[in-house]
């Protein structure tokens, strides 16, 4: 991925469609600013799933671990994966 495109809300509106184009055959991201705020990023589908997967990796393996330190504590409060990954969602969402 390359470094990122900065550009407001203003400028992407005149030219999205070049925007993507440039996420997509460039593997250049554009950061959105509202008001010179990063407010958001336009990547290429692709990289966002593999974003995606990568973050689901990471949450499962770090619920994994929980549910491995509850159980070596003993069972006593603990809840099952199931519902700490509902109560993750939950808290998420």
């Amino acid at each position: 991925m390359r470094e990122p495109v900065i550009e407001s809300m203003a400028e992407v509106r005149k030219h999205l469609a070049d925007v993507v184009d440039r996420a997509r055959r460039e593997a250049t991201p554009t950061i959105v600013t509202r008001r010179g705020r990063q407010e958001a990023v336009v990547i290429d589908i692709d990289e966002y799933r593999r974003l995606h997967e990568v973050a689901e990796r990471a949450e499962d393996a770090w619920l994994n671990r929980l549910a491995d330190e509850s159980e070596s504590e003993g069972l006593d409060g603990s809840a099952t994966l199931e519902e700490m990954a509902s109560l993750l969602r939950t808290h998420h969402a």
